[in-house]
């Protein structure tokens, strides 16, 4: 049990990891946004995820050639439902988290696609078409 302990501890020890969990409190997202508001390479993205699913913090599920993220509903940890209460109860009022929650909100006004496409330029100009999935990058 302390082994399964330790990787959910050291996958929330991670900046950028309790960052995207806190992200994913809003609902399911997909690589592409996630990367906008990080401002980070979809490979690196995509390392923390695979972390944040090994310790069983986080879900996917692919659509098609997509891949969205959800903080996980399932106990795959016996560990998971603790530290997901604890990131829920912790940080609204830190400053990296409220810009980030700013950002996603301007996220979420472009189409999919062209987030996709143009990631963060994308946010200079919000585009008239409709949204589509988009983000195929899977850890």
């Amino acid at each position: 049990m302390l082994e399964i302990f330790e990787i959910a501890a050291k996958a929330v020890a991670d900046p950028t990891r309790i960052r995207i969990l806190k992200l994913l409190q809003s609902g399911e997202l997909c690589v592409c946004q996630l990367t906008t508001v990080l401002g980070l390479a979809p490979a690196t993205v995509s390392k923390h995820l695979s972390v944040l699913k090994g310790a069983g913090l986080v879900q996917s599920r692919r659509d098609g050639k997509w891949v969205y993220y959800r903080l996980a509903d399932k106990d795959f940890s016996p560990y998971a439902r603790r530290f997901l209460d604890l990131m829920a109860a912790s940080l609204d009022d830190d400053r990296t988290i409220l810009a980030d929650n700013a950002l996603m909100l301007q996220v979420n006004a472009v189409p999919l696609q062209i987030l996709c496409d143009q990631g963060r330029a994308a946010l200079s100009e919000i585009p008239s078409q409709a949204a589509t999935p988009c983000c195929g990058t899977s850890p």
